[in-house]
């Protein structure tokens, strides 16, 4: 199954039925497809009593696709907005901050120092389609995901170059995530 956000609202998205456990390391995978413009809006955002920027993925206006954790910034390499299906994962370890991305199977940039010695809060909630600014709300419609959604999964660690290659070929042997993953029974959805 997919979800899908046909336009930019402030009351469309969907929650995710459980919170993230306490994290020093992830790998946030999806399909994805849009040709939103400007910008595709917030995928998903992870918002924690205290801050609302836990961890988001945005492309917002004009600007790059960005992932953010607690409230700092990297700038991601994703070209996405074409109107066709696309595979993207990013990593991330607290040790040094270190990220990765993958668009396709294909490692497409990496950095480091992005929030290091940071782990991922617990207690938080985690939202399809919209940016929270509040806990579990405070959305605007400029920043609202347009397109659609599928397969969105989230792993405790790194995955591996090969294990990345093998969720964005659709390999037989393709790993659900271990935190969260892709069912229908584990979201709830909400404005239409």
């Amino acid at each position: 199954f997919q979800l899908t956000f046909p336009l930019r609202t402030n009351y469309m998205y969907a929650k995710v039925k459980k919170s993230l456990p306490e994290m020093y390391a992830f790998s946030i995978c999806m399909w994805i497809k849009s040709n939103a413009s400007p910008g595709m809006g917030t995928p998903f955002s992870y918002a924690v009593p205290g801050q609302a920027n836990e961890l988001v993925l945005i492309e917002w206006g004009n600007n790059p696709m960005e992932i953010l954790i607690n409230d700092k910034v990297a700038k991601l390499p994703f070209v996405i907005n074409d109107g066709k299906w696309h595979h993207i994962c990013v990593t991330w370890t607290t040790r040094d901050g270190v990220w990765e991305a993958y668009q396709d199977g294909t490692q497409t940039g990496n950095g480091e120092n992005l929030a290091p010695y940071h782990p991922i809060k617990p207690q938080g909630v985690l939202v399809l389609g919209q940016e929270q600014d509040t806990l579990g709300g405070g959305f605007d419609a400029t920043q609202a995901f347009v397109g659609e959604l599928a397969h969105f999964n989230v792993w405790d660690r790194k995955l591996s170059p090969g294990e990345v290659y093998g969720l964005a070929t659709c390999s037989s042997k393709a790993l659900a995530g271990n935190v969260i993953s892709w069912a229908e029974a584990n979201i709830d959805i909400y404005g239409g």
